[in-house]
């Protein structure tokens, strides 16, 4: 596999001069028909679940760290909680968790009693509380296409029967999208894009989501400082190299937004509080536990669970929802349930202690700690060269999205554009 020749330049024509080919071609048979033409740029957000800004800095990933070295670098701030749907959907709406909806992998809600939200729904009763950017692009002309970014697959402000799985009526979907499926390989995903931005220009995607796992699924089966993490990093690095060679076949300038959603702490059966140690059981339903904890409490025992989880703990801290500190931004939607814990990072909240030993890696944890930190390189024509950013929070890449894609800024969502405005070019 061959990587990047030489160091990646800003512009879009000279990024696509510099990068080499990284498996055999993606270019069509009339490749140099399609290099003639004079495509406008594409935006493509991508993200690398689970990637740690720091994992740049191992020597592993040569292609990342050039589009890094020669763009635009920072280290973002992910939302609270630091769980992959949350932050996923912050990402495209510009909104917390808190004010979106989508307030953790695993929700229930008072107003459907006996549901619950998993990482497979897709009633959209669950997502339509914060429009996504791309539903804002279609709605305004602007073909959009989604690599298995969570949610793409939702039809946005439809609605489903309560308690089926479907149909849908109405609701906005991107106008290309694939339902999630960890069969699909990297390099499935990559060609998936480049055979979207292959086709003519009335039907081409000015705006693409692509979503990798396997960096995020390496960091919980390894930890973050394993073997298996750097394995992950290396093949992440390829796939991102085989996506910059196609764009380069296709002579197709592109605005490359790489994120993550969320870092990794390093976690073992040696930094477990168990709740059987703590509670009685017989106070509270466990809701979420891991990273946080939330709890409901059982009929008429709200006085003593409240009494046992709101003392002094060794390595947690808890929390009524309502007292939540300010600066996590959580604990006001109907979905949070009324109790939150949260520990010290590298530790787990778990019913009981392990019966073997194990280490491995989780997220969850408050977003300040240097462990949570998640990625951003920006690339492209739009954006300046050889630029290093203060850390942001992620609500700023859905007003950094619309900025390239020319839709106009909205009131009232969370974040702006001003946090990443030195990312772009003063030439654009």
């Amino acid at each position: 596999m061959r990587r990047l020749a030489s160091a990646l330049t800003l512009t879009a024509a000279a990024l696509l001069a510099a990068c080499a080919p990284v498996s055999q071609s993606t270019a069509p048979a009339n490749a140099s028909a399609v290099q003639a033409e004079q495509r406008a740029p594409v935006t493509i957000l991508v993200s690398i679940d689970g990637f740690r800004p720091d994992y740049l800095d191992r020597g592993l990933t040569p292609t990342l760290s050039a589009l890094a070295a020669e763009g635009v670098r920072a280290p973002m701030q992910a939302s609270f909680p630091t769980k992959t749907f949350p932050n996923h959907w912050t990402l495209v709406t510009g909104m917390v968790p808190d004010h979106h909806g989508i307030v953790a992998n695993r929700i229930e809600d008072p107003a459907r009693p006996g549901e619950v939200f998993t990482m497979a729904t897709l009633d959209p009763w669950w997502w339509n509380e914060a429009k996504p950017v791309w539903v804002a692009a279609e709605e305004a002309g602007i073909r959009s296409a989604a690599m298995f970014w969570p949610g793409s697959s939702v039809a946005w402000g439809g609605t489903m029967p309560k308690g089926s799985w479907g149909p849908v009526t109405d609701g906005t979907l991107p106008q290309d999208w694939q339902q999630f499926s960890m069969q699909v390989t990297n390099v499935q995903r990559v060609n998936t894009v480049l055979d979207w931005l292959r086709r003519p220009a009335e039907i081409r995607p000015e705006f693409v989501t692509l979503y990798f796992d396997t960096v995020d699924t390496a960091g919980h089966g390894g930890g973050p400082d394993s073997e298996e993490l750097n394995e992950a990093l290396r093949g992440i690095d390829g796939d991102i190299a085989r996506l910059v060679g196609g764009l380069r076949d296709l002579g197709q300038p592109a605005n490359l937004v790489i994120v993550s959603d969320h870092g990794m702490a390093a976690t073992s059966s040696e930094r477990v509080i168990a709740l059987d140690e703590l509670l009685d059981a017989s106070l509270y339903r466990l809701v979420e536990g891991g990273a946080y904890a939330t709890f409901e409490p059982t009929e008429g025992n709200t006085a003593a669970l409240e009494k046992a989880l709101l003392r002094e703990h060794e390595h947690m801290e808890c929390w009524r929802k309502g007292d939540i500190p300010e600066r996590f931004a959580y604990g006001t939607h109907d979905r949070i349930p009324p109790y939150f814990c949260l520990p010290e990072v590298g530790w787990t909240v778990a019913p009981t202690q392990p019966e073997q030993a194990w280490t491995g890696g989780s997220h969850g944890y408050d977003p300040a700690a240097p462990e949570m930190a998640a990625l951003f390189v920006a690339h492209g024509p739009s954006f300046r060269n050889g630029a290093v950013l203060p850390s942001f929070r992620n609500t700023a890449i859905t007003p950094l999205i619309r900025e390239l894609i020319g839709l106009p800024q909205v009131t009232g969502a969370d974040g702006s554009l001003e946090p990443v405005r030195g990312a772009l070019s003063p030439e654009r």
